[in-house]
């Protein structure tokens, strides 16, 4: 049976936030770059065991070695990359069985910020989770993938403050971060941006409604999703 909806929360939900907050913001030329070489990594373009030379990497993408530094070590957070002291970084790749194993820690951590958010969420807050929501929805729309990953980044972010748990959210964002190149793959899925948004949407409805069990299921069955769109993509590359 589902749970009932109080007037007062009906009416919250009757309010429509203000949207237009401005475009998504630009995408950094270091960020660009994780992405680029992630991508190639995780294409198979740059194969396992390859050795990342900076001066190599920056001659290939046309940037200085300063950016390269600090992308081999967030693809090391990943797993992409290992490094080793005093010697060049190699290219990585973690196993399905360790991906599955990351994947289910962190469907059960953001079914957690989802079920807190529920319960914790105030009025302003579930009024700007609706607003992202939204814009979600407008780039889905435009099949606007690249701003669509980087605003969906903004919405787990959102729920994991919205759990109102410092120490949940931080361990959560950690252990998406060592996941962020597998999760942003999926999207390369044909019609996974329409799927990815219709799953948002149940989290987004349960949570309005308070209900933290079907919050954390909705949550829960979302990333389990992203896991497999991410093998689906895997295999097809």
């Amino acid at each position: 049976m589902s749970t009932p909806v109080s007037p007062s929360l009906v009416r919250e939900r009757a309010v429509r936030p203000r949207r237009r907050r401005g475009p998504v913001r630009a995408v950094t030329r270091t960020e660009e770059l994780r992405l680029q070489i992630a991508d190639d990594i995780v294409r198979g373009r740059i194969a396992p065991g390859t050795a990342l030379e900076e001066m190599d990497i920056a001659k290939r993408y046309g940037v200085s070695r300063t950016p390269v530094r600090e992308v081999i070590r967030d693809l090391a957070a990943s797993g992409l990359v290992e490094t080793r002291p005093h010697r060049s970084a190699l290219v990585a790749k973690p196993s399905i069985e360790r991906l599955r194993g990351m994947f289910e820690v962190m469907a059960e951590l953001e079914a957690l910020c989802a079920g807190q958010s529920a319960l914790h969420m105030t009025p302003a807050e579930r009024g700007q989770l609706q607003a992202i929501h939204a814009d979600l929805g407008d780039l889905t729309r435009r099949g606007d993938e690249t701003n669509y990953s980087f605003l969906n980044d903004r919405f787990h972010t959102f729920l994991y403050s919205g759990a109102h748990n410092d120490y949940l959210a931080e361990i959560t964002l950690a252990t998406r971060g060592r996941l962020q190149p597998f999760r942003r793959a999926q999207f390369r899925n044909l019609g996974r941006l329409a799927l990815s948004y219709a799953e948002h949407d149940a989290v987004v409805t349960a949570i309005l409604r308070g209900d933290k069990a079907e919050a954390a299921a909705a949550m829960r069955a979302h990333i389990l999703t992203v896991e497999h769109a991410y093998e689906r993509y895997a295999e097809s590359v």
